[in-house]
């Protein structure tokens, strides 16, 4: 007969505790989960468990003509819905070998960049949201609020502009939006120093955040890590500069690639931010190149039945939030053979195998905030 001596309440501290962080929590912008391993108060071992928003857009792409699949393209991202859009056209136009006017060149571009200020304020505010502030949300907001004002005015809507086209734009800007446009952004700029003052100049926040999840440069290669995130990281590396498209070679003077070396939370927030100032400077040039064209055509006059040749291309954008790329294969039919969706954020959370590790449950929130995703994007 053996005996078992069984002890109440302390040997719970030899024992790992295996933790769930969501699919329902606040920090988590969404329904993802993290299964963590902890010993005592620090993580032992991290794995992201994602799959709960799939909505399985690659295989709906196959079923849907060149001008339908733009709807399903722009909502993976919900904070980046023109971006989304940009990278589906362009792969068509490019496969067609379509020229775009120049007119919608420039739009487009100027489109682009106040979507990505509307990114990444939206980051900005729940960011410090997430460790306790929660003031930052409330201008993060009013800024917005300027901003989706002139967007919903040119396109309709308000998170899904479907305002591309094959071809160009859906039809051309109203008269004097270009004017409320560098009104907005002004207004805009000029109160973009509340993050400065109220967030970074913060010692709760900067001692929250500095040294923490640092991410290194060689992670970042391995996980495919792009965006903003990278660029915190010493990996300076922005599609915009590197191989450029719609107008940004012609932007060269003006577009920053904002980069830091330290790779922690506060270096990822500091990249944001100054980038976020940087494309209200790209919107202002954009403005001014506006201004000096002539009136003209904004789309290319397509067929009724829109089909792309045979064959097979790639086309990737500088998201507000990395890298997103469409790979296009086209059998020649009206609808995609394939249509392959690289989504920033699904490599970006992968990171967080590599940054969890080793720190403390206390931490683990301002680690998750920073890597600035969105859950449709990780499981499209």
């Amino acid at each position: 007969m053996t005996e078992t001596t069984i002890g109440i309440g302390g040997a719970a501290e030899s024992t790992d505790m295996v933790l769930n962080i969501g699919p329902q929590h606040p920090s988590t912008h969404g329904v993802l989960r993290l299964r963590i391993v902890l010993d005592g108060e620090r993580v032992q071992h991290a794995e992201p468990v994602i799959g709960y928003m799939h909505r399985g857009a690659e295989k709906l792409f196959e079923a849907r003509d060149y001008r339908q699949i733009i709807m399903l393209a722009n909502r993976h991202d919900w904070l980046s819905a023109f971006s989304n859009e940009l990278g589906v056209v362009m792969a068509v136009e490019r496969m067609l070998g379509m020229e775009v006017p120049e007119r919608a060149v420039w739009t487009r571009t100027l489109l682009a960049e106040l979507n990505r200020v509307l990114n990444h304020l939206m980051f900005l505010g729940s960011y410090p949201l997430e460790l306790g502030g929660i003031t930052p949300v409330f201008h993060a907001f009013r800024e917005r609020e300027e901003l989706q004002t002139v967007m919903e005015e040119v396109s309709g809507g308000r998170m899904h502009y479907m305002f591309n086209r094959v071809g160009g734009l859906k039809e051309d800007i109203p008269a004097g939006w270009t004017g409320r446009v560098r009104e907005a952004v002004a207004s805009v700029r000029s109160r973009m120093d509340v993050y400065e003052n109220l967030v970074l100049g913060n010692e709760i926040f900067r001692g929250r955040t500095r040294g923490i999840g640092v991410l290194s440069a060689d992670a970042v290669h391995a996980y495919g890590v792009s965006g903003p995130i990278a660029r915190a990281s010493g990996v300076d590396f922005d599609l915009r500069r590197d191989e450029p498209y719609l107008a940004y070679g012609e932007l060269r003077d003006t577009l920053k690639v904002v980069t830091r070396t330290e790779g922690d939370c506060l270096a990822r927030f500091e990249c944001l931010l100054e980038q976020t100032l940087n494309s209200l400077e790209l919107a202002d040039a954009c403005l001014d190149r506006l201004a000096g064209l002539e009136p003209g055509p904004v789309n290319q006059r397509l067929p009724k039945v829109l089909k792309a040749p045979e064959g097979h291309t790639y086309a990737w954008t500088e998201n507000p939030l990395g890298v997103n790329g469409y790979y296009l294969v086209s059998k020649g039919e009206k609808t995609p053979y394939r249509l392959k969706l690289r989504s920033a954020s699904f490599n970006n959370i992968q990171a967080l195998t590599e940054l969890l590790p080793g720190t403390l449950v206390s931490d683990m929130v301002a680690i998750l905030g920073s890597l600035f995703f969105v859950v449709g994007d990780i499981d499209k």
